[in-house]
């Protein structure tokens, strides 16, 4: 049955940007040892566990591309992958360091917060968050630090499949309302989930739209 829905031009986009060739660049501990910065960027932040690697990999249908990347020490590091020359996702760290030294905490957040100041082709955070569960403390802190620092961000409700329709939609409108107030957020909320592909094609879609802004397309 036809609806009078308009279809988003972006979703096509979106599907042929992330089905290109993806490829892992480097794995980056310091703001010394980052790649050049090449077109545009996007990174992908959240708690530990709370599925940055999966998403990746669903998002470029890989199904290892950043498992594959993984080094010792890699909770300390930038992983950086890499879509020719116009497009970088960067995993950052999991946050929330309950078993990490106090120095490395600091350290990493010097670093991130570094990165985030100086990194003038980073164009959107997106923030996952575990939608069994919502925003927690820890992940005010993250979002704290991107107001701060004026980086565009958006929420991703990572796991969607694990929360039932009626719960999904009050746990949306929770975290629509949390942010609508914050300076940096982007008003968008993107429920996924990357074991079904649910949300998968309008994530992709809202990275093709932003780089078509940012190209002035």
């Amino acid at each position: 049955m036809s609806t009078n829905e308009p279809v988003d031009p972006f979703l096509e986009a979106g599907r042929l940007l992330f089905a290109a060739e993806w490829n892992f660049i480097t794995a980056a501990p310091t703001i010394e040892t980052l790649p050049p910065m090449a077109g545009l960027e996007i990174a992908l932040a959240g708690r530990s566990n709370v599925g940055k690697s999966s998403l990746v990999n669903a998002l470029t249908g890989r199904k290892a591309l950043a498992r594959t990347s993984v080094t010792p020490g890699r909770t300390q590091e930038l992983i950086f992958f890499r879509m020719g020359p116009q497009l970088t996702l960067v995993d950052m760290p999991g946050y929330g360091f309950a078993k990490a030294p106090k120095e490395k905490v600091e350290a990493w957040t010097e670093t991130i917060r570094a990165y985030l100041r100086g990194r003038v082709n980073l164009a959107r955070v997106f923030v996952l968050i575990d939608s069994r569960h919502g925003i927690k403390p820890v992940d005010e802190e993250i979002l704290d630090l991107l107001d701060k620092a004026a980086v565009s961000y958006a929420i991703v409700l990572t796991k969607a499949d694990q929360v039932k329709p009626t719960a999904m939609a009050e746990r949306i409108a929770e975290t629509r309302q949390r942010i609508h107030k914050r300076p940096a957020a982007f008003p968008e909320v993107f429920p996924t989930s990357s074991e079904t592909g649910a949300g998968l094609p309008e994530l992709r879609a809202a990275v093709a739209r932003l780089r078509a802004e940012r190209q002035g397309e």
